[in-house]
């Protein structure tokens, strides 16, 4: 059988790594540090171990954990087999759970040995055949990847070849207005997004990243780690994204990349051991699969003046980065989230399909190599997506005369009070101007007078005086009147998903 010498497929991006710097460390988890060599043989025997369980080429594997060394190599392995990877929220329980394994028909759930107890009842239910663990257990699949002989490419290849048009992965998307969907995404999508995170980020092998967001999310797996392994940088990974301990990493290690979501640059910007740790070594900083309150962004950057800061927007659907703000464009555009990357095309257009002038919202449409192939069975909601030769993102968005992109809103979330449409990011970001306002997000509750009320869920900082009516009062200073929030209700939390994005459609359950 002889190998496909067009073969573009994500396993790919290590083997290439694994030739040209055999011997560099590419990454360091809890005290192991795997070479780019041992990174990519644990990944042909995690094929091996794979195939001894009777899976092959198609079938669907999820992967239930936390971030750690044996998640990044299943996925590698998965990509290496030809077996559908299915990342799941690790905070996912019963039916929420039940309905990702139910949709993509998963075969085989690797799981980590203290998410097993929730996933046993409903694979049980399921019928999934075999519910596998990913690390510290026995027989897990960590230790079947750790030693052993490595298989060679006629053992690797028996089951036949995979190739760029193959599934890759099943990247289900947030759920934040709607259930959650299976994205298809193939091999060759994801290395073309790869090259636009690469180019747009300018990521280099000097970087020294720090990778803490969940590797189950599109962003922390697909604009970071993947890229980063492309260009044989060293990385480093947390389990999850805690500030104190992120802020330790970044000292003791010296590290110069790091990426977070708005919910942890947050609480991140305030934190006390802030004072104390050196964080001199850092020159890249991202954000995104969130909106940053541009009130807590300028507190960074003029705090960290000659650390570079991107902003990273897409969708599932794309891989996920579609635009990026680079580093020199904030100073103009604090509040864009910039300009499509190598391989994606937009346009932005009205509810008639036309044109929109400068400045005039309307939703942004992609085209690109690195969309998905739709949603998994799912032909409506694919129909839907992709109309007339373009995706619809369901974005509401402006765009300037020099291709600059600024979110307004998900189209579902914008709200219509008396017949007039208000952005919610709006009215938040009016929030966030208010010094007791620790977090803040804005819906629209139905309202007999005004179709719907503008109504704001407020999260106060520790300890803050302050009233609705304050609140209100600060906000009409600033925004028109009908914009203004009709009421404010004050909770300790918002709801979000664990990649940090907030549930829009929960929130209103709650209210």
């Amino acid at each position: 059988m002889s190998l496909d010498p067009h073969a573009n497929t994500v396993d790919g991006v290590l083997r290439r790594s694994a030739t040209r710097h055999p011997d560099r460390a590419a990454l360091v988890f809890e005290g192991r540090t795997w070479t780019y060599r041992e990174l990519d043989d644990a990944v042909s025997r995690g094929v091996g171990w794979l195939r001894s369980k009777g899976l092959r080429i198609g079938d669907r594997v999820a992967a239930f954990g936390t971030n750690s060394d044996a998640y990044l190599i299943g996925f590698l392995a998965c990509a290496r087999a030809g077996l559908v990877h299915v990342p799941v929220n690790y905070a996912l329980r019963g039916e929420e759970l039940a309905h990702v394994l139910r949709t993509t028909a998963t075969r085989a759930l690797l799981v980590d040995p203290d998410l097993e107890d929730a996933a046993a009842p409903v694979c049980g239910d399921l019928g999934v055949e075999m519910v596998l663990l990913l690390r510290d257990g026995a027989s897990c699949f960590l230790d079947g990847v750790r030693g052993g002989a490595v298989p060679t490419y006629e053992e690797l290849t028996e089951e036949g070849h995979v190739g760029g048009g193959d599934l890759a992965q099943l990247l289900f998307t947030s759920g934040t207005t709607s259930r959650p969907k299976g994205a298809m995404m193939t091999q060759r999508a994801l290395m073309c997004e790869y090259v636009s995170c690469i180019m747009a980020l300018d990521l280099t092998a000097e970087d020294r990243p720090l990778i803490c967001m969940p590797l189950y999310h599109s962003a922390a797996m697909h604009v970071f780690m993947l890229p980063y392994l492309a260009v044989g940088a060293e990385i480093t990974l947390l389990p999850a994204p805690d500030v104190a301990e992120i802020l330790r990493t970044v000292e003791a290690r010296r590290i110069g990349s790091l990426f977070l979501a708005p919910t942890v640059w947050v609480p991140l910007a305030n934190h006390p051991d802030l004072e104390k740790r050196d964080l001199s070594s850092l020159t890249k900083a991202q954000y995104g699969a969130s909106i940053m309150p541009v009130t807590v962004l300028q507190r960074l950057r003029g705090r960290y003046p000659e650390l570079g800061f991107y902003n990273c927007f897409g969708q599932s659907e794309i891989g996920p980065l579609a635009t990026v703000l680079r580093p020199e464009d904030h100073d103009d555009r604090p509040d864009s989230c910039g300009r499509p990357v190598f391989y994606v095309e937009s346009r932005v257009v009205d509810a008639d399909g036309d044109e929109t002038a400068d400045g005039e919202p309307g939703e942004v449409l992609y085209r690109s190599p690195q969309l998905c192939e739709g949603y998994w069975d799912d032909e409506p909601a694919t129909a839907e997506a992709f109309r007339d030769g373009w995706f619809h993102s369901g974005d509401l968005v402006t765009r300037d005369a020099q291709g600059y992109i600024t979110v307004v809103d998900r189209i579902k979330d914008v709200i219509n009070t008396g017949g007039v449409l208000v952005a919610s990011r709006e009215v938040e970001d009016a929030l966030y101007t208010h010094e007791s306002v620790a977090e803040a997000a804005v819906v629209g509750m139905p309202d007999d007078k005004w179709i719907e009320a503008v109504t704001a869920v407020v999260v106060l900082r520790d300890g803050a005086p302050v009233t609705a009516e304050s609140l209100i009062a600060h906000v009409s200073g600033r925004l028109s009147s009908f914009k203004v929030p009709k009421r404010v209700v004050f909770v300790d939390e918002l709801p979000r998903n664990a990649s940090g994005k907030l549930l829009k459609r929960e929130l209103r359950e709650r209210v």
